[in-house]
């Protein structure tokens, strides 16, 4: 992959505009609100250059309510993932509210999902509030392990610990490693 990337937006993987469908549903009568990241094509492998909508960021201490939704502002993601936002309308609306427009600043695109909450009942919107095409793609998602701590593999490492299996000059510093 070169230095200079194509940072065009190609579309929305189908698994997360359906968690995005299954959480507003979730948190209806409320709504639901969180911010929308990007992967490169190449890495879901697509033979395109671009960018594909993966993963939905929640932020700690977003208030929600049957109107609104709200975040702090030094709480937005400013990273180059980050491509926009997302928020459930629970009165069936799909167009941006005033207050939507002000919080569309930053950001490629933005999602409105409105009640009741079904593959068709989600709009998405430019920065203007003007409302785009965003595709659906069936791709696989990679399968990150942001943390792989499972029981099993606690007891696994406790055990080697017990029986001396591990060496300090060896020991990869396990998860463990760091209570001794």
């Amino acid at each position: 992959m070169g230095l200079f990337r194509s940072s065009e937006l190609l579309g929305i993987a189908e698994e997360t505009l359906e968690f995005i469908l299954s959480a507003s549903e979730q948190t209806h009568p409320n709504e639901y609100m969180g911010f929308l990241r990007a992967d490169s094509a190449s890495r879901l492998d697509l033979d395109r250059d671009g960018k594909v909508i993966t993963d939905i960021l929640i932020i700690p201490g977003t208030e929600s309510g049957p109107t609104s939704a709200s975040v702090k502002e030094m709480m937005k993601p400013n990273d180059v993932s980050s491509v926009g936002s997302v928020h459930s309308h629970p009165n069936g609306v799909l167009r941006p509210s005033d207050a939507d427009l002000q919080t569309f600043t930053s950001g490629e695109v933005h999602i409105i999902v409105g009640a009741p909450y079904g593959r068709d009942d989600w709009q998405a919107f430019d920065n203007q509030g003007q409302p785009t095409e965003l595709d659906v793609l069936d791709v696989a998602l990679p399968d990150d392990e942001f943390f792989e701590l499972t029981q099993e593999g606690l007891e696994d490492e406790h055990l080697e610990q017990s029986r001396g299996d591990t060496d300090e000059d060896t020991n990869s510093g396990g998860f463990l490693s760091w209570f001794r």
